[in-house]
Protein backbone atom coordinates (compact mmCIF):
# COMPACT_ATOMS: atom_id res chain seq x y z
CA UNK A 1 0.00 0.00 0.00
CA UNK A 2 1.30 3.59 -0.46
CA UNK A 3 1.16 6.38 2.01
CA UNK A 4 2.55 9.72 1.73
CA UNK A 5 5.88 11.49 2.74
CA UNK A 6 5.87 14.46 4.43
CA UNK A 7 8.93 16.84 5.15
CA UNK A 8 9.29 18.77 8.44
CA UNK A 9 6.51 21.44 7.20
CA UNK A 10 3.92 19.11 6.65
CA UNK A 11 3.74 19.32 3.04
CA UNK A 12 3.83 15.89 1.21
CA UNK A 13 7.17 15.34 -0.84
CA UNK A 14 6.00 11.89 -1.99
CA UNK A 15 5.04 8.36 -1.27
CA UNK A 16 6.25 5.28 -0.02
CA UNK A 17 4.82 1.70 -0.86
CA UNK A 18 4.61 -0.25 2.66
CA UNK A 19 4.73 -3.81 3.29
CA UNK A 20 1.44 -4.69 3.57
CA UNK A 21 2.39 -8.04 5.55
CA UNK A 22 3.48 -5.64 8.47
CA UNK A 23 1.29 -2.72 7.66
CA UNK A 24 -1.85 -3.90 6.18
CA UNK A 25 -3.02 -7.24 7.90
CA UNK A 26 -5.84 -8.40 9.93
CA UNK A 27 -5.09 -7.59 13.27
CA UNK A 28 -4.54 -10.57 16.00
CA UNK A 29 -5.83 -9.18 18.89
CA UNK A 30 -5.03 -13.02 21.13
CA UNK A 31 -1.13 -11.90 20.07
CA UNK A 32 -1.36 -8.75 20.99
CA UNK A 33 -3.24 -8.99 24.41
CA UNK A 34 -0.50 -12.11 25.03
CA UNK A 35 2.20 -9.33 24.06
CA UNK A 36 1.01 -6.89 25.98
CA UNK A 37 0.54 -8.85 29.04
CA UNK A 38 3.97 -10.57 28.41
CA UNK A 39 5.97 -7.25 28.22
CA UNK A 40 4.06 -5.59 31.39
CA UNK A 41 5.16 -8.64 33.80
CA UNK A 42 8.66 -8.60 32.25
CA UNK A 43 8.73 -5.71 33.80
CA UNK A 44 8.15 -6.02 37.01
CA UNK A 45 10.68 -6.47 39.72
CA UNK A 46 9.39 -8.57 41.92
CA UNK A 47 11.65 -8.11 44.86
CA UNK A 48 8.56 -7.76 47.65
CA UNK A 49 10.00 -9.44 50.64
CA UNK A 50 8.21 -10.41 53.70
CA UNK A 51 9.62 -12.17 56.49
CA UNK A 52 8.04 -15.60 58.03
CA UNK A 53 7.76 -16.66 62.04
CA UNK A 54 11.19 -18.30 61.36
CA UNK A 55 12.74 -15.00 60.01
CA UNK A 56 11.67 -12.75 62.49
CA UNK A 57 14.04 -11.55 65.47
CA UNK A 58 12.96 -12.02 68.92
CA UNK A 59 12.81 -15.22 71.65
CA UNK A 60 11.42 -18.49 70.96
CA UNK A 61 10.42 -19.20 74.01
CA UNK A 62 6.93 -20.00 75.09
CA UNK A 63 4.94 -16.76 75.82
CA UNK A 64 3.91 -18.42 79.21
CA UNK A 65 2.86 -21.81 80.79
CA UNK A 66 0.43 -24.32 78.84
CA UNK A 67 -1.85 -24.54 81.67
CA UNK A 68 -3.20 -22.91 84.46
CA UNK A 69 -3.16 -18.87 83.69
CA UNK A 70 -7.09 -18.54 82.00
CA UNK A 71 -5.57 -17.26 79.00
CA UNK A 72 -5.26 -18.96 75.38
CA UNK A 73 -2.34 -21.54 74.75
CA UNK A 74 0.31 -19.79 72.93
CA UNK A 75 3.64 -21.17 71.28
CA UNK A 76 5.81 -18.38 70.10
CA UNK A 77 5.50 -14.65 70.11
CA UNK A 78 6.81 -14.82 66.44
CA UNK A 79 3.30 -16.02 65.23
CA UNK A 80 1.99 -13.95 62.93
CA UNK A 81 -1.21 -13.28 65.19
CA UNK A 82 1.42 -11.50 67.39
CA UNK A 83 2.44 -7.84 67.24
CA UNK A 84 5.95 -7.93 65.48
CA UNK A 85 4.99 -11.48 64.17
CA UNK A 86 5.86 -12.90 61.01
CA UNK A 87 3.98 -12.43 57.86
CA UNK A 88 1.33 -15.53 56.81
CA UNK A 89 1.31 -15.92 52.92
CA UNK A 90 3.22 -12.63 51.87
CA UNK A 91 5.29 -12.02 49.01
CA UNK A 92 8.61 -13.43 48.83
CA UNK A 93 10.99 -12.40 45.48
CA UNK A 94 9.74 -13.84 42.64
CA UNK A 95 10.35 -13.44 38.92
CA UNK A 96 6.76 -12.80 36.54
CA UNK A 97 9.02 -13.62 33.16
CA UNK A 98 6.60 -14.65 30.82
CA UNK A 99 7.90 -16.13 27.11
CA UNK A 100 6.41 -15.78 24.24
CA UNK A 101 7.44 -17.38 20.75
CA UNK A 102 9.30 -15.12 17.93
CA UNK A 103 6.87 -15.49 15.70
CA UNK A 104 3.72 -14.48 17.65
CA UNK A 105 6.27 -11.42 18.99
CA UNK A 106 6.30 -10.40 15.68
CA UNK A 107 2.64 -11.03 14.51
CA UNK A 108 1.80 -8.85 17.58
CA UNK A 109 4.31 -5.75 16.53
CA UNK A 110 2.68 -5.89 12.71
CA UNK A 111 -0.80 -6.06 14.15
CA UNK A 112 -0.33 -2.93 16.31
CA UNK A 113 1.31 -1.31 13.55
CA UNK A 114 -1.57 -2.04 10.88
CA UNK A 115 -4.04 -0.46 13.23
CA UNK A 116 -1.99 2.59 13.09
CA UNK A 117 -2.51 2.51 9.41
CA UNK A 118 -5.90 1.65 9.19
CA UNK A 119 -6.62 4.36 12.51
CA UNK A 120 -4.31 7.10 10.13
CA UNK A 121 -2.35 7.35 12.60
CA UNK A 122 1.02 6.27 11.39
CA UNK A 123 3.04 9.84 9.59
CA UNK A 124 5.79 8.91 7.46
CA UNK A 125 8.27 11.62 7.42
CA UNK A 126 11.11 12.17 4.58
CA UNK A 127 13.49 12.34 7.90
CA UNK A 128 13.78 13.56 11.43
CA UNK A 129 16.97 15.67 12.14
CA UNK A 130 18.16 18.53 13.65
CA UNK A 131 21.28 20.74 14.19
CA UNK A 132 20.53 21.73 17.67
CA UNK A 133 18.38 20.36 20.26
CA UNK A 134 15.35 23.14 20.40
CA UNK A 135 11.97 22.15 22.18
CA UNK A 136 10.24 24.65 20.46
CA UNK A 137 11.09 23.65 17.19
CA UNK A 138 10.50 20.21 17.69
CA UNK A 139 6.75 21.48 19.03
CA UNK A 140 6.21 23.30 16.11
CA UNK A 141 7.14 20.36 13.89
CA UNK A 142 3.92 18.56 15.83
CA UNK A 143 1.87 21.39 15.31
CA UNK A 144 2.18 21.53 11.59
CA UNK A 145 1.66 17.70 11.23
CA UNK A 146 -1.64 18.47 13.71
CA UNK A 147 -0.39 16.26 16.83
CA UNK A 148 -2.01 17.17 19.52
CA UNK A 149 -1.97 14.18 21.69
CA UNK A 150 0.64 11.31 22.37
CA UNK A 151 2.88 11.01 20.02
CA UNK A 152 6.29 7.84 19.51
CA UNK A 153 8.95 8.98 17.51
CA UNK A 154 11.07 6.02 15.99
CA UNK A 155 14.39 7.29 15.12
CA UNK A 156 16.35 4.71 12.64
CA UNK A 157 19.39 5.52 14.99
CA UNK A 158 19.96 7.11 18.10
CA UNK A 159 20.08 11.08 17.93
CA UNK A 160 20.75 13.18 20.90
CA UNK A 161 19.39 16.62 19.31
CA UNK A 162 16.19 14.58 18.85
CA UNK A 163 16.26 13.12 22.20
CA UNK A 164 16.94 15.97 23.54
CA UNK A 165 14.43 18.30 22.15
CA UNK A 166 11.77 15.85 22.65
CA UNK A 167 12.36 15.32 27.01
CA UNK A 168 10.60 18.10 28.24
CA UNK A 169 7.63 17.74 26.25
CA UNK A 170 4.42 15.93 27.89
CA UNK A 171 3.31 12.77 26.27
CA UNK A 172 6.29 12.56 23.70
CA UNK A 173 8.87 9.74 23.23
CA UNK A 174 11.63 9.20 21.53
CA UNK A 175 12.99 5.49 20.75
CA UNK A 176 14.98 3.62 17.88
CA UNK A 177 13.50 1.31 15.27
CA UNK A 178 15.14 -1.54 16.98
CA UNK A 179 13.60 -1.25 20.54
CA UNK A 180 10.30 -0.55 18.66
CA UNK A 181 7.48 -2.85 21.25
CA UNK A 182 3.64 -3.55 21.32
CA UNK A 183 3.11 -1.37 24.13
CA UNK A 184 4.90 1.41 23.15
CA UNK A 185 2.96 1.46 19.94
CA UNK A 186 -0.11 0.83 21.51
CA UNK A 187 0.27 3.27 24.32
CA UNK A 188 1.19 6.28 21.83
CA UNK A 189 -1.48 8.01 19.41
CA UNK A 190 0.58 8.55 16.55
CA UNK A 191 3.35 7.04 15.16
CA UNK A 192 6.13 9.04 13.70
CA UNK A 193 8.63 7.35 11.18
CA UNK A 194 11.10 8.41 9.32
CA UNK A 195 11.32 6.67 5.66
CA UNK A 196 14.53 4.95 7.04
CA UNK A 197 12.99 3.53 10.42
CA UNK A 198 10.12 1.89 8.16
CA UNK A 199 12.82 -0.05 5.96
CA UNK A 200 14.77 -0.69 9.26
CA UNK A 201 11.19 -2.15 10.35
CA UNK A 202 10.16 -3.98 7.23
CA UNK A 203 13.76 -5.29 7.61
CA UNK A 204 13.40 -6.54 10.83
CA UNK A 205 9.55 -8.22 10.60
CA UNK A 206 9.81 -8.88 6.97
Amino acid sequence: MEVPIYNKDAQVVGTIDLDDDIFNRSINEPSLHQAVVRQLSNARVGTASTKTRGEVSGSGAKAWRQKGTGRARQGSRKAPHWKGGGVAFGPHPRSYKQDMPQKARRLAIKSALSAKVANQRLIILEQLEMEQPRTKEMLEILRKMSITSSALLVLPKPDSSVELATRNIPNVKTITAQSLSVVDILRYNYLLMPVESVRQVEATLG
